[in-house]
């Protein structure tokens, strides 16, 4: 069985993540998307408000996928990967300036897991400028941000912020 790990902190999901795991389902017997705990982010969601928005949106984009689960993991990816019996590690690369890090942290792994393989997936062209920053911050200003994420991402942003700071 082919099993990939599609880490990140999906803070939050966009659009050109769910991109590259419904692509990456149809390439793998099982996708595990992984949200990362990383004690040097402070992200906007807490873990189970993001682990439940990656869930209501595979439900929302992928109904018809039941090789993709989500899991969380802390620690080196590599050794999470391993743990799970993982043979590869999917990565979306949108622009050059994702290559270079994502090359370095391909390698690495590599010297680490040498049986765990990173494949690289470019999303579709309407994704490649999406990032979770971006959606955060337009959501922070008031903006739409229902055509770059799914339903369940737009109200939880929305309603965040208007707890928040209004």
């Amino acid at each position: 069985m082919k099993i990939a790990i599609y880490p990140g902190t999906f803070d939050p999901i966009t659009n050109g993540h769910l991109d590259i795991i419904e692509r990456a389902s149809e390439m793998f017997d099982e996708v595990i998307v992984a949200l990362a705990r990383n004690s040097q982010k402070s992200p906007l969601f807490s873990e189970s408000e993001r682990q439940a928005l990656v869930e209501q949106s595979l439900a929302e984009c992928c109904p018809h996928r039941k090789n993709i689960r989500t899991d969380a993991f802390q620690g080196l990816l590599v050794e999470y990967a391993t743990k799970r019996g993982a043979t590869a590690v999917v990565r979306g690369l949108r622009a050059m300036s994702d290559f270079e890090y994502e090359f370095q942290m391909a390698l690495m792994n590599r010297k680490l897991a040498p049986e765990v393989t990173t494949v690289f997936l470019m999303p579709h062209e309407e994704y490649t400028y999406l990032n979770s920053t971006i959606i955060r911050e337009l959501a922070w200003y008031g903006k739409d941000v229902s055509t770059f994420v799914p339903k369940a991402v737009a109200n939880a942003l929305r309603e965040k912020f208007e707890i928040r700071y209004h």
